[in-house]
């Protein structure tokens, strides 16, 4: 494993090794299984894999979350170390990718951006997509790796290739769940044993979900749902939504699409977010 802090000396080692297929998995730190899944997954296909840890400020619409997320990169160095020697790190200070102006760029993403993640975190998409960009411009990679649980991200980033026509290939990976169901996550971390002893309940409930389909229809489903928080006083549900896989846009019916369950909420003050092919 090697470790770059500046972009031009990666890619000088890349070409000095004249490298060939290159994977990449952009994370923000504070790794965890999920985020080793996805690296070993590309360690399976490419020569080189290229593991971003960067806090990215544009994505965040709150000062706060930015102060507050974790930045454990020693720990993160050992458990990427565990996994083989063809990885290399990246773990840039913010100007070897914006220079001296940190700002998104502008995308039009359409209604993808307006629904979930993308009503309650004002902006997060755009930051999201230009650190991506950046990304993907400076290292070129054959294919890049994103965890399904941020499934509206994982949407974003593949209408963003196909929009300005970027050579890569947008590989998505199956959430990893902890025993108990509770998909993984930095920010599973933040929660109290009480409240961990909890969280379950968001994969237990939307296995619920799936077992309803076909005996209710989705406006009837999302009304148990939020009937049954309304029970739970330690959990605050922001959003529930049934919704085409493609377009990210709320059905009322089936009609053979694809579709999957989206959950927001916050535990103790921690927003947790989760989905389930539907």
């Amino acid at each position: 494993m090697k470790v770059f802090y500046h972009s031009k000396e990666l890619n000088a080692f890349k070409n000095n090794n004249n490298t060939k297929a290159v994977g990449l998995v952009p994370t923000m730190g504070a790794l965890h299984e999920g985020h080793l899944t996805l690296v070993k997954k590309a360690l399976s296909e490419n020569d080189i894999v290229i593991v971003s840890i960067y806090v990215n400020p544009t994505q965040f619409d709150n000062s706060n979350d930015l102060k507050n997320y974790p930045k454990t990169l020693d720990s993160d160095l050992l458990k990427l170390e565990t996994l083989g020697d063809n990885i290399w790190v990246y773990a840039p200070e913010t100007s070897d990718l914006y220079g001296k102006q940190v700002e998104s760029k502008g995308y039009d993403f359409g209604l993808l951006e307006a629904t979930m993640e993308g009503a309650h975190r004002k902006g997060h998409f755009q930051g999201v997509a230009t650190i991506v960009q950046l990304l993907f411009e400076v290292f070129k990679p054959s294919k890049a790796y994103f965890g399904e649980k941020d499934f509206q991200q994982l949407q974003i980033i593949s209408a963003l290739v196909a929009n300005e026509k970027i050579p890569v290939t947008v590989v998505p990976c199956p959430i990893v769940r902890h025993d108990d169901g509770l998909a993984m996550s930095s920010r599973n971390e933040h929660l109290n044993s009480t409240q961990r002893a909890i969280a379950p309940i968001i994969f237990e409930t939307l296995q619920k979900v799936v077992a309803l389909k076909g005996k209710s229809s989705p406006e009837q489903i999302e009304f148990w749902i939020l009937d049954f928080f309304k029970h739970q006083p330690e959990i605050e549900l922001e959003y529930f939504m049934i919704a085409d896989e493609k377009s990210l846009q709320k059905i009322s019916d089936l009609n053979g699409v694809q579709t999957r369950a989206f959950i927001a909420l916050k535990l103790g003050g921690i927003r947790l977010i989760d989905n389930i092919k539907f």
